[in-house]
């Protein structure tokens, strides 16, 4: 796949989230760039994991998340739990429980505290789609942080297949 290829995917235009999981005394974040409203009535988001993340196996057993809005000034947090992590990875951020108990990112700009509905296969990844039960916004100040402002922080532009 030519590198032109892979820059043009960057103009499809979504958030970068942290998702956190939990299931019993469980729990985990992870960064996902692929999150998108499904419905109104109910309200349902779909967001994007990869089932060999150690958070699909948390997620799977506890069937709740929450999914925390990112702003431009969070590449670090972004980039921290975009990687595998030997040790405590929740533990460089503060953190509040939701209504579900799934773990809510202090910092982070809203959230939204989720049952899992159900999942889809898509590719190399699961497709989640959960059922907002709570939110709130935490903080006014700040703009939604986009993927483009990623660069290849994912590594991206290594997993693209050579041929569409």
């Amino acid at each position: 796949m030519s590198e032109n290829l892979v820059g043009v995917f960057k103009f499809i235009m979504h958030g970068v989230y942290i998702i956190g999981v939990k299931s019993g005394d469980q729990e985990n974040a992870f960064t996902a760039a692929w999150v998108m409203q499904a419905s109104f009535d109910p309200p349902l988001l779909v967001f994007s994991i990869n089932p060999k993340n150690r958070s699909f196996q948390i997620l799977k057993e506890g069937g709740i998340c929450s999914i925390n809005v990112l702003s431009c000034e969070q590449m670090q947090l972004a980039d921290h739990f975009g990687h595998h992590v030997d040790s405590d990875k929740m533990s460089v951020c503060k953190w509040q429980t939701a209504k579900t108990g799934t773990p809510v990112l202090v910092e982070s700009l809203a959230y939204f505290d989720c049952e899992v509905s159900h999942y889809a296969d898509a590719g190399d990844h699961q497709l989640v789609i959960c059922r907002v039960v709570d939110a709130a916004v935490l903080n006014q100040q700040g703009t939604p942080m986009g993927y483009n402002m990623t660069g290849d922080m994912d590594g991206s532009s290594g997993i693209f297949p050579e041929k569409l």
